[in-house]
């Protein structure tokens, strides 16, 4: 795989992924292929979608209108919770391939741990090492694991996740998180890294979004860089991956603008210092697949 902007990230098994790539939560199935089209333009080569989604089709499609080869597009999914079980985790890779029009993906995540039916959680993630054991995930792992889900998956399967992929931003750090999968060596990837959650009814206290936060606007005058893009570096700077949404081509082209410069120890830690240890997204204590009216289409 051919390095573009973005540096790589060496997963556990040896494959390379890059640091930064486009997500598409959200992104409305119209505008999502012109959107990883322009992505993989820009210099993206990560394009992050899930089953839930239900836009890994416009995923695909982007992916083939860019010209780029497939081989140079590292591409994720992930296995919704109405479909955890061994046989039932199967089935849905078998048709998330076909919806991306791909013959593997570089890394397939189970979408939420599921605690009150972790056995069902641990049959689906047992699943993926057959897929990874046959070539068709060049890597597996997880999302929104915290770190008792982490290690108990870990006692009860063979292969240790290559990524936990959960919400963090400055407002919500996690670094109970990335310490637990840094013991394991599992990369910890970012969801809504700039803390676009916040935009949701879910914020708390009216706390000001990140982007919004004096710290993050200073920094940003102080390089000559979007808020946007010093939170992103942030991430960078901390060894993490992230995933930053947009569907807008100059949003997507700012997002990657981000290799040019680095922040200082003491602006990092002026960052860190943001964090209130609060999530604006679901907990995965309490996720089920009864919690979200997700549906994943045919």
């Amino acid at each position: 795989m051919t390095n573009g902007p973005s540096p790589y990230l060496e997963l556990r098994n040896g494959v390379t992924m890059p640091a930064l790539g486009l997500g598409v939560f959200l992104s409305p199935p119209d505008q999502t292929a012109a959107a990883v089209e322009t992505a993989i333009e820009s210099g993206y080569r990560l394009i992050d979608t899930a089953a839930a989604y239900n836009n890994e089709r416009q995923v695909g499609e982007g992916i083939r209108r860019s010209g780029i080869d497939r081989a140079e597009i590292f591409v994720t999914t992930k296995l919704w919770m109405s479909a955890y079980g061994y046989d039932s985790a199967r089935r849905a890779f078998d048709e998330s391939l076909g919806r991306l029009g791909v013959d593997y993906v570089d890394l397939y995540l189970l979408h939420w741990p599921v605690p009150t039916h972790f056995d069902a959680t641990v049959a689906a993630y047992k699943a993926t090492e057959r897929l990874l054991a046959e070539g068709r995930a060049r890597a597996i792992g997880v999302s929104n694991f915290n770190p008792e889900h982490l290690e108990n998956l870990i006692g009860q399967t063979d292969v240790v996740p290559a990524v936990n992929q959960v919400e963090l931003h400055p407002y919500f750090a996690q670094k109970d998180v990335r310490e637990a999968n840094a013991r394991h060596r599992v990369v910890t990837q970012s969801w809504s890294p700039i803390g676009g959650v916040y935009d949701y009814n879910r914020s708390r206290d009216g706390a000001k979004k990140p982007l919004e936060n004096p710290v993050v606007v200073e920094l940003a005058s102080r390089h000559g860089k979007t808020p946007a893009q010093i939170i992103l570096r942030w991430h960078i700077d901390h060894g993490l991956s992230t995933i930053p949404k947009s569907v807008r081509a100059s949003r997507i082209a700012e997002n990657i603008d981000v290799f040019d410069f680095g922040l200082a120890p003491d602006e990092i830690a002026a960052i860190d210092a943001l964090d209130t240890g609060v999530r604006a997204g679901f907990d995965p204590e309490i996720v089920d697949a009864n919690t979200f009216r997700a549906t994943v289409e045919d």
